[in-house]
């Protein structure tokens, strides 16, 4: 298996995510994602700021990927998609059903990222038509449900030409919304945010009445309360998973990337803490971690 850093989920000061991604660039991490996936207004870095990344990325010899959008609300959003997938340079996580049409129409090959919903095996043919090349699957599916899917898919259309990844850490992306949950939460109106979400690097928690982190808040993006961690599964990952997600926290990505890639090299039992999560891997509640 090999190791990918997604594209990061929060809204970073423009110097802090270039010095991420000069730490990423002597990484174990083989594949690097790139790129704005929740809200169009974080505009610390611009297109032209991405490219240059990806350019430097790729000559320290990493697969690079730009990824897109996961929810699309105007015109102009969609030309700059359009921009994106024309660069000419790099593969595209498509995020969002129009970016695989537009991706399909010019016969490039993409990848589908985990925010389009593929749960059977003639969805994922179908993506694989158009020119799916790598099928990030969606956080909700289970070990199970995968290795049944895997399975429909070879007795119905044969060998699986694509690689599948899986992202097995960091907060789960649970769901898009027109709204913005991190500016209401500061009794802001979504168009006058003041770009609040920069000041949450790591998203803003909310509780349940009984104390316990139920969500993050992270712009118009839910996600799990609790940080997935299916670094004790890695061992039964092999022969169904190609490429291991890790998702870039503000705090020791590097330190979470080089265990996973020590465990694959030599597995041990780690302990999971009470803030960290691998329900759906095992179908048991999603906030539950199955030691």
């Amino acid at each position: 298996m090999q190791f990918s850093l997604g594209a990061i989920q929060y809204y970073w000061p423009k110097d802090q995510v270039e010095a991420f991604y000069q730490q990423a660039a002597t990484s174990q991490a083989e594949h690097i994602y790139l790129g704005e996936t929740v809200c169009s207004k974080r505009r610390e870095l611009k297109m032209k700021d991405w490219l240059k990344l990806a350019q430097e990325l790729t000559q320290a010899g990493k697969q690079v990927v730009i990824s897109t959008m996961a929810l699309l609300e105007a015109p102009s959003e969609i030309s700059v998609l359009k921009r994106y997938c024309d660069n000419g340079d790099f593969i595209i996580e498509a995020n969002d059903i129009s970016a695989v049409q537009i991706l399909s129409q010019q016969q490039l090959p993409f990848v589908c990222g985990q925010s389009i919903n593929i749960y059977n095996a003639s969805s994922l043919n179908y993506m694989r038509k158009l020119g799916m090349m790598r099928w990030v699957v969606p956080v909700e599916l289970g070990h199970d449900w995968l290795q049944q899917l895997k399975q429909d898919y070879i007795n119905q259309f044969g060998d699986i030409d694509f690689d599948i990844e899986l992202m097995a850490y960091g907060h789960l992306p649970l769901a898009f919304s027109a709204r913005c949950f991190t500016a209401r939460s500061e009794d802001r109106a979504k168009d006058d945010c003041s770009l609040c979400c920069i000041k949450y690097p790591e998203g803003r928690e909310t509780l349940s009445q009984d104390g316990q982190v139920l969500f993050v808040l992270n712009g118009i993006q839910t996600q799990s309360g609790k940080c997935s961690n299916l670094i004790n599964d890695l061992p039964n990952m092999h022969g169904l998973i190609d490429i291991i997600r890790i998702s870039p926290q503000i705090e020791g990505t590097f330190e979470v990337l080089n265990q996973f890639v020590q465990q694959q090299q030599n597995p041990t039992k780690h302990q999971l803490t009470q803030l960290q999560t691998n329900g759906y891997w095992h179908n048991i509640a999603g906030m539950l971690a199955q030691q």
